[in-house]
């Protein structure tokens, strides 16, 4: 046989072994999809020559049935969710499991959206000056906020948080003093403290984890120095460990030592209730896309006595109450700030001195999300209806259900605290893993075909990844409108997808876990591609602490 014949024997004899059939799934050779390799990313690759790893056949998994009785919420809100009722990918159910990521929309909400920027066509904005205001009360009223005067309508939490550590960091930092982060933070709230720090000469630290994956409160407090700590930046629930933190413990330190909290609540105030007057923090930014709201909208909330002492991140427009020539934008006669003022109904807001409008509006300069807040403010209607102590029960329920079923799955590593454990009991409704043997990515892609839709990747923590000792993770994350028999069929199709991997030979060979123990700084020593995890710690499980290690 020619050289020739022989290769495209060979070729032909390869494709026709790798296309399976079963009973779910049908894979052929231009459905592999390439490995997702971010740059920088430390990837693992399949080793063809390992046996697959061993995997039972799928069998049907039943909901313990104190899940069942929960499952009503889920159920009886369905038909508001018209986008999860149909049907993908060869008539498969869809299973949406990625509502920390956005959230889908409920009908009203959408209607309420269309018509307002209906009416802002026809009749112009102002015509919805009204309805914009009543949907900024709302928001107050969510968190029991002291007056909707402390709501800004920002684009999103990451403006929010920008806006804290432009318009008050800038003001308060300075070279030498310290800003407490955690290394679960998500990069909306990292990276624009990194560039506070850059900017200003500060210092940045870090808390890390326990080995339960939980903030270590005892390290947190060994960073606090009073007069030197001048914020400290967090999140309420973790996007991965899916615990809440210990907000209210944090605050009490950091108030003593005469520092301000900064709280990331994309993930609780959409999930919990949340009262800023009761945790005690100084600011808190929202998304409004995850809490049923349209996308292109969020709000900052911070004492008023704050927001005076805050510069905003725009200028112009909507933001000025009055602007001259040839002064700078502090122009305006004492006359005109007192009928600003008056104007304003606040006398207590000394405004016209800069020439900006009282707060909150002197921080939303230009045309703002007008639409999209009244979409917001329906959204927080909606939930506030249901009472977001059922949306709580119910999404801790659906969490252990899932925690708990994924646990049984072979070969499947699971993030953040049990619910055994005292943090984790208050676990909510997502759940981070992944799968030995297989990228979270290609997991996500092949879980799609089964009609489920998850998030794969590192969810904009790197360095909580990289102190996990994975380049990124699998997260399926329920909402109210998903149900029990929805997580046993995730389940269900996660064996079935593990089994159909298993039996193409995909494997890794085995390495160490990355110690998870409590060190001085770990995001300061990335691991990058080559080195393994573990050199992130040396023998002992601890790193010295001094300063010239944590600035490396």
């Amino acid at each position: 046989m020619r050289p020739w014949k022989l290769s495209l024997w060979l070729i032909l004899t390869a494709g026709s072994l790798i296309f399976v059939c079963k009973t779910n799934v049908r894979i052929v050779t231009s459905s592999v999809p390439k490995r997702f390799v971010s740059p920088g990313a430390r990837t693992t690759v399949p080793h063809a020559h390992l046996p697959p790893r061993a995997v039972s056949e799928p069998i049907p998994i039943t909901a313990p049935t104190d899940s069942r009785e929960a499952s009503v919420m889920g159920a009886a809100i369905r038909e508001d969710f018209p986008i999860l009722s149909q049907r993908i990918h060869e008539n498969k159910p869809l299973i949406y499991l990625d509502s920390a990521a956005t959230s889908q929309k409920p009908s009203r909400v959408r209607l309420k959206l269309r018509e307002a920027m209906k009416r802002a066509s026809t009749e112009g904005v102002q015509a919805l000056k009204e309805d914009y205001e009543r949907a900024r009360g709302l928001v107050a009223d969510f968190i029991n906020a002291g007056s909707s005067r402390e709501i800004v309508f920002v684009r999103g939490a990451t403006e929010g948080m920008n806006l804290v550590a432009r318009g008050w960091g800038d003001l308060h930092i300075g070279e030498g003093d310290e800003i407490i982060l955690s290394v679960m933070e998500h990069h909306s709230n990292m990276v624009p403290w990194q560039a506070l720090a850059e900017r200003k000469g500060a210092r940045l630290r870090f808390v890390p984890l326990t080995e339960t994956q939980e903030f270590d409160f005892e390290a947190f407090e060994k960073m606090v120095i009073p007069g030197k700590t001048k914020i400290v930046a967090m999140n309420h629930v973790s996007n991965v460990l899916g615990c809440p933190n210990p907000v209210k413990q944090v605050v009490s330190v950091a108030h003593a030592a005469g520092a301000l909290v900064s709280l990331d609540a994309c993930q609780s105030v959409p999930n919990m209730p949340v009262d800023v007057s009761e945790l005690g923090v100084d600011f808190l930014a929202a998304s409004g896309h995850k809490m049923l709201g349209p996308t292109g909208v969020g709000f900052l909330w911070a004492r008023k006595e704050l927001l005076l002492d805050m510069v905003p991140l725009n200028y112009g427009g909507y933001g000025s109450e009055s602007v001259s020539i040839p002064t700078s934008m502090h122009g305006g006669d004492e006359e005109d700030d007192e009928q600003a003022e008056q104007a304003n109904g606040d006398d207590e807001d000394p405004d016209g001195a800069a020439g900006l409008k009282p707060v909150p509006w002197r921080f939303e300069a230009g045309f703002g999300p007008v639409a999209e807040a009244i979409g917001l403010g329906e959204a927080v209607e909606y939930l506030t209806e249901i009472g977001m102590e059922n949306i709580h029960k119910y999404e801790q329920d659906l969490g252990k259900l899932l925690y708990s079923l994924l646990r049984d799955v072979p070969g499947v590593t699971l993030y953040g605290p049990p619910p055994e454990t005292k943090s984790g009991s208050e676990r909510g409704g997502l759940v981070c893993f992944n799968c030995k043997g297989v990228h979270s990515n290609d997991l996500a892609f092949f879980l799609d075909q089964e009609g489920v839709a998850i998030r794969s990747g590192h969810h904009c923590t790197q360095p909580l990844h990289r102190a996990l000792g994975v380049a990124g993770s699998a997260r399926g994350s329920m909402y109210i409108y998903n149900t029990p028999e929805e997580v046993v069929g995730f389940v269900e199709a996660l064996n079935r997808t593990l089994k159909l991997f298993a039996d193409l030979g995909f494997g890794v060979e085995d390495t160490p876990p990355c110690p998870l123990v409590s060190t001085n700084d770990p995001t300061l020593r990335d691991p990058g591609i080559e080195r393994p995890c573990t050199e992130l710690w040396p023998k002992g499980g601890t790193l010295s602490g001094s300063d010239s290690e944590e600035e490396e």
